[in-house]
């Protein structure tokens, strides 16, 4: 991949915007070894406490490997990256990539279900006041867009009635991946947004501690909308060449 020099300011950052790029980009492909060094620093204009610093990012984004003696080498992504590297994979070259958006659809009608069961088990009064705030809120938002933060804001108080930190850390990745898609998905989930009664059906199954009924009031207010979106991801890897093999 062409490496290009770079300044000093916040250098170690755009070194590993670089890097990042070239391995997900696949300029960079797995088993790859990187430049040594000495020669990224030459070929990026930077020093080599720069490189070094850059590199252990990269690595413990799990991109590459580095080895004392065999220097650094690209990993496959697949195997060892973790999901915060969804919202560089979902839009590459400013377009979205159908395969990573349906990969997240797919992830979101699996686990907002889960999520309303665990809630329905641990909700605390606390978290009930502020799962209805949200509620009210999205009840009152008359914009899609609006409606679409709030109910993003409406999962994030109901993770956090389910007391799950693993569910708390996808769900910020899956989030940062989707919010740059908002606008252009508005008229898909307007109707799941606009759904106020489907999400007050959720809410009574949490406060009524019924983790079965959560699960499934979970599942159907999010099921038309999961139906849509795998149809309009379907659509798109029809019409995009990359998707093609």
């Amino acid at each position: 991949m062409p490496f290009e020099p770079v300044t000093q300011q916040s250098a170690p950052e755009i070194v590993f915007d670089q890097i990042v790029e070239g391995v997900l980009s696949g300029d960079l492909a797995a088993g790859e070894a990187l430049p040594s060094e000495r020669e990224l620093a030459r070929m990026l204009g930077v020093s080599r406490p720069t490189v070094r610093e850059a590199l252990k990012r990269v690595a413990a984004a799990g991109l590459v490997t580095i080895r004392q003696g065999y220097g650094a080498r690209v990993q496959d992504i697949a195997r060892t990256g973790g999901l915060d590297l969804l919202p560089r994979l979902l839009l590459r070259g400013g377009a979205l990539v159908p395969s990573v958006a349906r990969s997240i659809v797919e992830a979101r009608a699996a686990v907002g279900p889960e999520v309303a069961r665990l809630a329905a088990q641990r909700a605390t009064d606390d978290d009930l006041v502020a799962i209805r705030s949200v509620l009210d809120r999205l009840a009152a938002e008359p914009d899609p867009i609006g409606q679409q933060v709030a109910a993003l804001e409406f999962w994030s108080v109901v993770i956090d009635a389910a007391d799950s930190i693993a569910f708390r850390l996808m769900y910020n990745s899956l989030r940062a991946a989707y919010e740059p898609a908002v606008p252009a998905l508005a008229g898909v989930l307007e109707p799941e947004v606009g759904n106020i009664e489907g999400y007050r059906a959720l809410v009574d199954t949490i406060a009524a501690h019924a983790p079965e009924r959560a699960e499934a009031a979970a599942r159907a207010l999010l099921a038309p909308a999961t139906t849509a979106l795998l149809a309009l991801c379907e659509s798109l890897e029809i019409t995009d060449p990359q998707e093609e093999h």
